[in-house]
């Protein structure tokens, strides 16, 4: 339902189908029917959230509950903004065209720490006080989850309720609570002290944090009996966990445009850089019939012709030619595309390679991380260089001619050898294509290297690491250009300028509230884009703070440190962390947790990969 507000500045922007909802399966309820009101708030443009699996899941989780209508809202981009600001047209959701304003729950998903300027903004514009303690009554409950929710205290000022872990059954037990406080002339306060109680629940106004003169954390003391540790949630058995027969299909591209499977959480592997690899820890697996009845189903339901295959790594799923064999039962005859993000090296199989071919061809993307095998084995990445050209001479002769490889700069204990390696490695690739009998007949190769700067993270083995500084990443990236002696490499690279500021807010810890509210004072927002961001403009901003930056980004940690996230539990012990750590220095590998349990932490769930037979 449009805003009549809205729809007469439409005309007025660059992409009016951002902003007027009305999409094929999206949920309109009548609001004098809920006892609820949910805005989901994706910090970032209606293309990107509208590509979010996390948020297609949980929009139809909370609208199958009938007293809960679950509405999205997304950042209107610059041209919106603008005119919103000029009309006094605050922001408001797009099922019902209505102000946010007095909505029960605000919502945020954090997937990225240079979204935080964002979540501000949103609120700005919604004309809710963007401060936790200025909203005192049991309405405009601000609320979020999500990866960077695993260190959320540069946020805490203004958010009354974080999601820590898997979201599915600890957002509804949550709602049903303020339900219930609601109904009982309940204070806010009261809310949060009950909700603070509930497994997966931080409540960041009932613990108090007091600092060593040195800038480091010396203690972090709940009170009003909240939990001296916060315990993640998560899904154990994922074919019971819900999934929804329907997504809202957009009225306009969107970055991913196509239907999403998730066919399992976590990974075995166990890279000492990927933070996501020991969040989603055990692994749990969805088994082929459920997979093969929620892709079906979803592509009736939706029309998309392609459906990629959720996960941290495809070809760790212990089924995944049975998988491929029974979608492409169906997916070749109806025309769907299978895609298989997330390909591992050593996990591309001349069985799934025969199954790609069924399906339209696209490029090939893997990810060594590492150019030289002595900086894989310190980041445990675990690929050989002759998988990796085995794998590609496989997908050449089966008539690819173009792969993505994806790699990283600043990784811990990198040489300048190391980033050399990068492009030696990318020249092996292109030989290898050359040298392939039943390569693509009159095609040349494409090899498309990437690389990402290294961004030290929380619950990681390399959370202590200090990141190279921004001048040495840029001086790895051009080194990397100029070693690179082929016109068949193509070289993207990461701006290092976003990825110090990222390290900042990702190890950062409450005195960057203040940063926060400055940036809004001062118009920062999409600070993930290039038109937006500044990088002078963050450290003016941290100098009139009175901030150091280099001390969240670039400062080494010592083992004995308190660190901002210490008191959340996500499954994997500190004892672990710090082994693996001193694993990378010798650059020791860990096998993978179906070869063997290496006793991380996360056994103790009582299920998932923990408790397969080896």
């Amino acid at each position: 339902m449009i805003n009549k507000e809205v729809e007469k500045i439409l005309l007025k922007v660059q992409k009016p189908g951002r902003y007027v909802g009305g999409e094929m399966n999206s949920v309109v309820k009548n609001k004098d029917d809920v006892d609820v009101r949910f805005a989901f708030c994706f910090p970032d443009t209606y293309e990107i959230g509208m590509s979010h699996l996390g948020m297609k899941i949980l929009y139809s989780i909370f609208n199958n509950v009938p007293y809960i209508w679950c509405e999205r809202v997304f950042a209107p981009w610059l041209d919106m903004e603008e005119l919103m600001l000029e009309r006094n047209i605050p922001l408001f959701a797009l099922e019902s065209g209505e102000p946010i304003t007095d909505f029960d729950f605000i919502g945020f998903t954090l997937q990225y720490e240079l979204s935080f300027t964002n979540v501000l903004n949103m609120l700005k514009l919604a004309d809710i006080p963007i401060k936790s303690a200025d909203r005192k009554e049991l309405k405009q409950i601000v609320v979020a989850g999500g990866p960077c929710a695993c260190n959320p205290e540069p946020l805490t000022d203004f958010i009354d309720i974080f999601f820590i872990g898997e979201g599915e059954e600890v957002d509804l037990e949550v709602i049903e609570l303020y339900r219930k406080c609601k109904a009982e002339n309940k204070s806010k306060d009261e809310f949060l002290r009950e909700a603070a109680q509930i497994k997966g629940v931080y409540v960041p106004s009932l613990y108090d944090v007091e600092y060593n003169d040195d800038g480091t954390i010396n203690s972090f003391t709940p009170k009003d009996n909240a939990p001296a540790v916060v315990e993640k949630r998560l899904m154990l058995n994922m074919d019971e966990s819900y999934y929804p027969e329907n997504f809202v299909v957009p009225n306009i591209e969107i970055v991913h445009d196509r239907a999403v499977s998730e066919i399992f959480r976590g990974c075995i592997r166990g890279c000492r850089f990927c933070q996501a690899g020991f969040l989603y820890r055990p692994v749990r697996e969805k088994s082929v019939d459920v997979i093969d009845k929620q892709c079906h189903t979803i592509c009736n339901n939706t029309g998309y012709d392609e459906v990629s295959l959720s996960s941290l790594s495809s070809s760790d799923y212990t089924e995944i030619v049975k998988l491929l064999e029974k979608l492409t039962s169906w997916s070749s005859g109806e025309k769907v595309n299978i895609s298989l993000p997330s390909l591992r090296v050593d996990g591309f199989s001349e069985d799934i390679l025969n199954k790609l071919k069924t399906v339209r061809k696209s490029g090939l993307t893997f990810a060594p991380e590492a150019g030289t095998q002595r900086l894989r084995d310190a980041i445990n990445k675990n690929v050989q260089e002759d998988e990796l050209i085995e794998t590609c001479s496989k997908a050449f002769n089966g008539g690819w001619n173009k792969v993505k490889l994806y790699f990283m700069i600043g990784l811990p204990t990198e040489t300048y050898d190391d980033v050399e390696g990068i492009a030696h490695l990318s020249q092996k690739v292109v030989d290898t294509f050359y040298r392939c009998e039943n390569k693509p007949k009159g095609k040349g190769v494409t090899v498309t290297i990437s690389t990402a700067s290294f961004v030290p993270k929380p619950f990681t083995p390399f959370q202590w690491y200090a990141q190279n500084s921004r001048e040495e990443l840029m001086d790895k990236q051009l080194h990397l250009k100029d070693t690179i002696t082929t016109k068949k490499v193509n070289y993207n690279y990461h701006d290092a300028d976003t990825s110090y500021i990222e390290a900042v807010f990702a190890r950062g810890d409450r005195k960057l509230n203040k940063v926060m509210e400055k940036a809004l004072e001062k118009g920062f927002r999409f600070d993930g884009w290039n038109d937006c961001f500044s990088f002078e403009g963050w450290m003016e901003l941290f100098e009139e703070c009175g901030i150091d930056p280099d001390f969240y980004a670039c400062r080494q940690r010592s083992f004995d440190e308190i660190l901002p996230w210490d008191f959340l539990d996500y499954g994997v012990t500190k004892e672990f962390l710090i082994k693996e750590c001193e694993k990378a220095y010798k650059n020791t590998t860990t096998e993978h947790c179906r070869l063997k349990c290496n006793n991380c932490g996360a056994a103790k769930y009582g299920g998932g990969v923990c408790f397969e037979r080896r």
